[in-house]
């Protein structure tokens, strides 16, 4: 089921298990012969689609290279309904729903910005179903996370409180934020908190599953490190961006992907952690030069940005 809303159209689909998942469209603005790589956002662990509203709106208005962007609220995230098995929060899962999504949707092959989470989903996908990825860009994401970072997560999933109105909420995105993002204005960090939580009644509610505390508590000590799965993603080009503050992606790691990828690029998002916001107009401009650079199916050797 698909309907027109203002900059994007909404779809709704049944998960293979049944449950009722939601993504959103945001239709190139116009069309000028060219027949562009659509771009696929997928979020963080506690995230969903809303987090891209302004690089979607960005792309798919692009005055020079416009193109078709979607993006996907994955089960027990924003309009997604929840599990009622915590346990299946895990990324093969929501690979799955993503590939479902994909097909769908016919857009197999499309460029993809995962953001944290995201670019897990993103790495093991390449290796799974290699077909289905095309350029990718890594937000603040590698083969190696940090554990300093990943315990800070685990901290606050399904412990923040929910607040009792929008001004409160954009408060404490403030204060949540403030060290990762000092640069957030009050105005700001309301649009942020809407990202973050749902609304009824005009109120904040909660934005994600709670169950999601119990399927991040199950991890025991360092996460294993991925190369062989990022290593399934040289067939692409590949963009890694960097928060400057970020306390997941080490600057060595990033080192690192660039010496087993041959044609990666990376690019440093200044004043931010994790995971980068995708609202500034630089890192935007960025992403926007990679899609374009990227968009040929024979694709080119290292980029540089920055």
């Amino acid at each position: 089921m698909t309907r027109v809303l203002q900059a994007f159209r909404e779809i709704t689909f049944t998960a293979r298990d049944g449950l009722r998942l939601y993504g959103r469209h945001y239709p190139a603005a116009f069309h000028d012969g060219i027949d562009r790589r659509p771009v696929l956002c997928l979020a963080g662990l506690t995230r969903n689609g809303r987090d891209f509203t302004v690089i979607a709106e960005a792309l798919s208005h692009h005055p020079a290279t416009p193109r078709d962007v979607y993006t996907l609220d994955y089960r027990g995230r924003g309009f997604s309904e929840n599990d009622p098995d915590w346990h299946n929060y895990t990324v093969p899962s929501e690979m799955a729903d993503v590939l479902d999504f994909m097909t769908i949707t016919g857009i197999a092959g499309a460029s993809i910005i995962g953001t944290s989470r995201g670019g897990l989903i993103a790495m093991v996908m390449a290796a799974a179903q290699p077909r289905a990825v095309g350029p990718v860009v890594l937000n603040d994401i590698g083969p190696v996370i940090e554990q300093k970072g990943l315990g800070r997560i685990s901290a606050y999933v399904g412990r923040i409180p929910l607040p009792s109105s929008w001004t409160e909420a954009g408060a404490l995105v403030h204060d949540m934020t403030r060290r990762a993002f000092p640069g957030l204005g009050a105005e700001e960090c309301v649009e942020i908190a809407r990202q973050w939580f749902n609304e009824h009644k005009g109120r904040p509610a909660p934005g994600h599953d709670a169950g999601l505390s119990h399927a991040l508590s199950v991890l025991d000590g360092p996460i294993p490190a991925l190369w062989p799965q990022f290593e399934a993603l040289k067939r692409v080009p590949v963009l890694v961006l960097r928060g400057e503050k970020s306390d997941i992606l080490s600057a060595a790691t990033v080192e690192e992907m660039g010496r087993r990828h041959p044609a990666l690029s990376s690019y440093v998002v200044k004043a931010q952690g994790h995971a980068p916001l995708l609202r500034d107009a630089e890192t935007i401009d960025v992403v926007a030069q990679f899609l374009a650079a990227t968009e040929a199916a024979e694709w080119q050797p290292r980029l540089a940005y920055g």
